[in-house]
């Protein structure tokens, strides 16, 4: 199990990324495979020249050939390898984040940041969530189930793995409970004071969006007496911490689905808020329709989906986000604060920046970023791979 069954030999003047530890090694990189190997196998890869590079696990279906492990050639990849992982990755939450104090919800294990592509785990409660998204995680999945059950002894282990992404990777549909026992149809997680009800189930990703907790907290700070409005709320999570934390004046929430609507008003009665106003609407036609009927806000939150979730889908996307961001700048008083981000990995912090200054030109309106952001520490970030460093997010006040 721990050793390559064949070697992978790059196409020359191909090599420099993977030298300086990228993880991914594209199809178009590889001139050929020896040896006898199935996809989800180990294997050595090396230079144009036979010189060793690293090690990593094969799949001829995805365009990511190759998912590198170890750059250590006498790295065994066993058990033992797999369980260090995932016991370093934990010591890097409890032991210097110390993000299980004042929560119980957090991402436990980041894929390619915790040195595992494709394995990617959230704490909620007592349960823990996995996403397993590459075929060479696919073929070591009860090895790497047993592992978290052993580390951190859940109720259960519910499997979440997003069924367009494993299409990509060749993998058949899969999911449901893996281990013990079968998480409860509302989970209620604690975070910073703050309650909130999430559907393991039925909820986006692995039932709510871990990685803006910390962005959160800094829109608490700057919503102190102000008139809130968050945009894609799902379910409130933003416009709790801005009305319980932040002591906003007053909050709306849109979104356009009604279900995480539903739970955001369960959440505000769970937390006791009775400033949060919610409501489902499509986005950014609610901007324009308060902007026509005169309401302004001191603060707008733009949390919106993923538009670009392909480098071909970039450009569609662009005008999509910066006619979000032009409508909601209309809808700020002066002086008001915009606090917006995007989950696209494909969208850089250049073209990000770049965007809000044709939007702020779009709206008429002067734009000064305070703070630039990215996800939440226990969504580390690998220097070798930037891809690891998906989520912006831009404070700014709008004059």
């Amino acid at each position: 199990m721990g050793l390559p069954a064949a070697t992978a030999f790059l196409k020359p003047r191909k090599a420099r990324p993977f030298y300086y530890h990228h993880p991914w090694v594209f199809s178009g990189a590889i001139d050929h495979v020896e040896g006898d190997w199935t996809d989800g196998d180990l294997v050595r890869l090396c230079d144009d020249r036979g010189q060793y590079i690293a090690t990593g696990y094969v799949n001829s279906n995805s365009q990511i050939s190759v998912r590198l492990l170890s750059w250590d050639e006498t790295q065994s990849i066993d058990e033992a390898f797999f369980r260090e992982k995932i016991v370093q990755a934990r010591r890097l939450r409890e032991e210097l984040l110390a993000v299980n104090t004042g929560s119980n919800a957090y991402r436990v294990f980041f894929g390619e940041s915790d040195g595992l592509p494709g394995l990617v785990v959230d704490k909620y409660a007592g349960f823990l969530v996995a996403q397993i998204h590459t075929l060479g995680m696919h073929v070591r999945r009860e090895m790497l189930l047993d592992i978290l059950e052993d580390v951190y002894k859940p109720d259960g282990i519910f499997e979440k793995s997003d069924p367009e992404m494993l299409e990509h990777e060749g993998i058949p549909p899969t999911g449901g409970v893996a281990r013990g026992a079968e998480p409860p149809e509302t989970m209620q997680i604690e975070c910073d004071a703050l309650s909130f009800g999430v559907h393991i189930r039925t909820g986006q990703k692995t039932g709510f969006f871990l990685d803006q907790r910390e962005n959160r907290k800094v829109a608490s700070w700057y919503a102190s007496d102000r008139r809130v409005l968050d945009c894609f709320c799902h379910t409130g999570a933003f416009s709790l911490y801005a009305a319980k934390l932040g002591h906003a004046k007053s909050v709306l929430g849109i979104d356009s689905s009604a279900s995480a609507i539903e739970l955001a008003k369960s959440n505000a009665k769970l937390n006791d808020v009775n400033v949060a106003e919610f409501r489902v609407g499509k986005l950014p036609e609610e901007l324009r329709h308060l902007r026509g009927d005169g309401h302004l806000f001191d603060m707008v939150i733009l949390d919106p989906p993923q538009f670009a979730k392909s480098k071909a889908g970039l450009r569609k996307a662009l005008f999509a986000y910066r006619d979000l961001n032009a409508q909601a700048m209309r809808c700020l008083d002066r002086e008001g604060v915009l606090i917006t981000c995007s989950c696209s990995q494909h969208l850089s912090y250049d073209d990000f920046e770049l965007l809000l200054n044709e939007a702020s030109f779009e709206a008429g309106r002067t734009l000064q970023v305070i703070e630039r952001r990215s996800q939440s520490p226990d969504h580390p970030v690998i220097i070798s791979c930037p891809q690891t460093r998906y989520l912006k997010c831009f404070v700014c006040r709008v004059i």
